[in-house]
């Protein structure tokens, strides 16, 4: 395969095929209930082929589509057992894979990007893929100084099919919403095409994984790869040899998950004071565990920039939340601009919805697995309740927006680790507002 998949129309009509599927595999079991089927049979069956088809799209379509599983694909803790197997295994199949692109291309790419002499630069490249993404493949090479170096290139047509795809995931939304309870699909479509788009830039993405190296140099915890080279499509950094946390997840010691949880809890609240720049992209694909303990982060690609760090209200409210003051609570979720002036909730049914969100902050180890992400996740859907009515009319300013997509794929990942972790002392050293004055 030569390229990101397909011409636009063909792109947009195979993603607009999605729901048309789905109907008809409604249909068709409605049929297969009346000939005397069983219920839970059929409703399997149909969501088995239906993840199938919507995966294997995603996948075989990269660049926005695939972006798209992709962060999906941290939200997979709160999906209910009972719904899950269907979807667990194609939705971890989207965190680190995709079809490679053929050598003949990967070279046309490396002399268009870093000239004809560009073997020059290396005493050894692969031409097989150690490693496919959303919009590039990550390619093992050997620098000319002798170190060992990842060469991320990005798929012709990358941009033009992040474009297409951006502008088409909302029609596939009714198909996932029904599956992970209390996640927003549409403004998550939203939110990603505002920011995916930089993703193609990879001098952009050069800075931020320099600016997150130098933050982190010397660290006892924490390896950022060092930038080698860079050109507008292909990206040289340092090679990393560690474990995937997808590995850890599926398989991995006690010490491993609680190990890598800490560690990415840690990266999540202090990159922002440290750096200025939160790590967007929290799918399992982008860390790994390295022989020494350490939390490899190896992609950039997706970062948000928060010149003032993490803002202070998320600490006050967490806060006041943890002490009971409902008060404080409305207070500061209204002079943010979560709540308008025409809406006057109840202070403590507020107080009960924001609850949840600090209940990992009341212990000093918490334990992060699936039956809390799907008791949560299950809340949060029951549309019966006095907070879910209230929820609907909060309103989640714009700023906001990509912290609360990164916070909470990174709970999802942290419950997919079923690890423990130091959540609370990390918060109180790091997110600002959280300490008493």
């Amino acid at each position: 395969m030569s390229e990101i998949p397909e011409g636009p129309l063909a792109r947009t009509a195979r993603l607009a095929g999605l729901p048309l599927s789905a109907a008809g595999r409604l249909t068709l079991g409605w049929g297969q209930r009346m000939i005397g089927r069983d219920r839970d049979e059929v409703v399997a069956e149909m969501q088995r082929r239906t993840a199938e088809q919507l995966f294997e799209v995603l996948g075989t379509l990269k660049g926005g589509a695939m972006k798209f599983g992709q962060a999906l694909s941290v939200y997979e803790a709160a999906i209910p057992d009972e719904f899950a197997a269907p979807y667990r295994e194609a939705l971890t199949k989207l965190q680190n894979a995709a079809p490679p692109m053929p050598s003949a291309t990967v070279h046309r790419i490396m002399a268009a990007q870093l000239g004809t002499g560009w073997r020059s630069h290396f005493t050894s490249f692969d031409d097989e893929a150690a490693a496919a993404a959303s919009i590039g493949q990550v390619h093992r090479g050997v620098w000319r100084d002798g170190r060992t170096v990842a060469v991320k290139i990005q798929y012709p047509g990358a941009a033009g099919a992040l474009r297409a795809d951006m502008d088409q995931l909302s029609r596939i939304a009714p198909l996932i919403g029904p599956l992970i309870p209390g996640i927003e699909i549409r403004p998550l479509v939203a939110e990603l095409r505002a920011r995916v788009m930089e993703e193609l830039d990879y001098a952009l993405e050069a800075d931020h994984q320099r600016a997150f190296a130098a933050a982190f140099t010397g660290d006892p915890h924490f390896l950022v790869p060092r930038i080698v080279a860079s050109a507008p499509k292909v990206l040289v950094s340092e090679w990393v040899d560690g474990t995937g946390l997808a590995t850890i997840i599926d398989h991995g010691s006690r010490q491993q998950r609680d190990r890598a949880a800490t560690l990415l809890t840690e990266l999540h609240f202090s990159a922002p004071q440290r750096v200025q720049l939160l790590h967007a992209d929290p799918h399992p694909g982008n860390y790994q565990l390295t022989p020494d303990g350490r939390l490899a982060v190896i992609d950039f690609g997706s970062v948000a920039r928060l010149p003032d760090g993490t803002p202070p209200i998320i600490g006050r409210v967490s806060r006041h939340a943890l002490g009971g003051d409902a008060a404080a609570v409305l207070e500061e979720l209204r002079a943010a601009g979560f709540i308008t002036d025409r809406f006057e909730p109840d202070p403590e049914v507020l107080l009960n919805y924001v609850a949840p969100f600090t209940e990992p902050l009341r212990y000093e180890t918490f334990h992060f697995n699936r039956r809390w992400m799907q008791h949560q996740a299950a809340k949060m859907a029951d549309l019966s309740t006095a907070e879910s009515k209230l929820a609907r009319h909060l309103n989640l300013p714009p700023s906001f927006l990509m912290i609360h997509r990164v916070t909470f794929g990174s709970l999802g990942v942290l419950c997919q680790l079923d690890a423990s972790a130091p959540f609370r002392g990390i918060v109180e050293r790091w997110l600002p507002g959280f300490r008493e004055p």
